[in-house]
């Protein structure tokens, strides 16, 4: 009987990995993860390299705004079906292949621009990328949300992340040494060039076939009625008055009336569970160069080539545990590693430097932050309606972010008044609310299945979560 269980098993993880939706998010997490660091670290070390001032590369930070802002025109992607587009391709393939060539079109002209003549320029066509790739980022999440059931979901979130982990290396470290070898120029053309791998992509996988105007239409002619009622707005005014509520008002309505009592907890949730994860990444760096005395090579090395292996194997172990006993009990146990590893950290603090010791808390702190990403990627998406896919998750991924960054932006002066000790303890504790609310959602698992939507792929049916 135990060996029978272990091939079932074995056979539907087999399963589960290999199907092509999971080969899909592999390639669309390539090219959702390739332009980022080309308007961030990639874009700050080519401006210090040509010699712009570092208070203009200070502004040029300033991009990053709109990845944090991009569920003010998620209800666009959601709602806006592209001309010509929309009726080849379908909606979420129309957007997210609109964004590439946005992503392209911008990395070419970022390839041409000379920063120290024209940064304004530079940072026009870098805002033309960022704002591209946070587009593509939305209708990404609704097309993986809405291609294959909730009980896969998980495995399509480590596929995603190991490939967007896998393009921070090329449009990092890659673009890096194409830049010494050649030119700047060369290495933004290879990274447009590469663009081409999610184009690819988009023209050969299938559109998913949930329903995306149900729900809102129905918000939509109930607004569009009354404002015709009581407004006195022509009939035009009115259809966009109810156009505009059901992209803007409608994912809220839907979510709120759904879960009712556990809406706030649910986005509460999701604020804080990364809080802890987000604030002693700060202050990692520092801690390893400056109180711990490790090499810019040991930190390269452990920090990042290490980590990155222990980063994937920590997604494709959460996907495995995802698909073997729920969502919600990884959630859970994700929470949890995630604060206990920030002991770990204070732990070594009390020794001196040790480069196997750092490397194994790094292996534990990368292996629990990779499992309890998978799960709170699966947990999200599972939440979503298929109605307003895009708006929902993009409300989800910012909350993710957002708190924990504001929070760490003050790890700098806890370090300074009380050590780094204090500190990592202090962002372990900063973890318990993520990990009572996690147990909570799990002592409530049967309720929230009752409320989930029914986000299915057709005639591949869905499947409801373990609790």
């Amino acid at each position: 009987m135990i060996s029978r269980t272990r091939r079932d098993l074995l056979r539907e993880t087999i399963y589960t990995f290999t199907r092509w939706q999971v080969l899909a998010l592999l390639l669309l997490g390539f090219s959702a993860g390739l332009p980022f660091l080309l308007v961030f670290s990639t874009l700050n070390a080519r401006l210090a390299d040509v010699g712009v001032e570092t208070a203009t590369i200070g502004f040029f930070s300033w991009l990053g705004i709109t990845y944090s802002i991009k569920v003010f025109w998620a209800p666009v992607v959601d709602r806006l079906p592209l001309p010509v587009l929309d009726r080849l391709l379908g909606k979420r393939r129309s957007w997210m292949l609109l964004a590439q060539i946005g992503i392209a079109s911008g990395l070419l002209l970022m390839a041409r621009v000379d920063a120290t003549a024209a940064p304004t320029m530079m940072a026009l066509c870098g805002l033309l990328v960022a704002f591209s790739s946070a587009t593509q980022d939305v209708a990404i999440d609704a097309y993986r949300i809405e291609i294959a059931e909730p009980r896969i979901q998980a495995a399509l979130a480590a596929a995603y992340i190991f490939g967007y982990r896998v393009a921070l290396l090329v449009a990092g470290a890659g673009a890096l040494y194409l830049a010494e070898f050649w030119s700047w120029q060369v290495s933004y053309d290879v990274m447009a060039l590469l663009v081409g791998i999610g184009i690819v992509t988009v023209l050969l996988v299938r559109e998913p076939r949930a329903n995306h105007y149900a729900a809102a239409k129905d918000l939509a002619e109930a607004v569009e009625r009354e404002t015709l009622k009581h407004a006195h707005l022509s009939p035009r005014l009115a259809r966009i008055a109810g156009w505009t509520s059901a992209a803007v008002v409608g994912p809220f309505v839907d979510f709120f009336g759904r879960y009712r009592d556990l809406a706030i907890a649910i986005l509460v949730l999701v604020a804080v569970y990364r809080i802890c994860d987000i604030a002693l990444g700060v202050m990692a760096n520092p801690f390893y160069l400056n109180f711990m005395g490790f090499s810019k090579t040991d930190v390269a090395d452990v920090t990042k080539i290490f980590g990155f292996a222990m980063t994937i194997l920590g997604s494709g172990l959460g996907g495995v545990l995802v698909v073997r006993y729920g969502v919600r009990p990884i959630l859970f146990l994700g929470a949890l590693l995630g604060a206990l590893s920030n002991l770990l950290f204070m732990l070594i603090a009390q020794y001196p430097p040790d480069i196997y010791t750092l490397a194994l808390v790094v292996s534990a702190d990368n292996l629990s932050g990779g499992i309890a990403n998978v799960a709170l990627i699966a947990w999200l998406s599972s939440m979503t309606s298929a109605a307003f896919t895009a708006t929902q998750y993009a409300l989800f991924s910012s909350l993710m972010t957002l708190p924990g960054k504001f929070i760490g932006g003050f790890s700098g002066i806890v370090v300074e008044s009380f050590g780094y000790d204090y500190f990592f303890l202090i962002s372990a504790i900063m973890g318990i609310p993520a990990i009572l609310l996690a147990w909570y959602m799990l002592r409530h698992g049967d309720r929230l299945d009752a409320l989930a939507p029914a986000n299915e792929e057709g005639s591949e049916g869905s499947a409801r979560q373990s609790s």
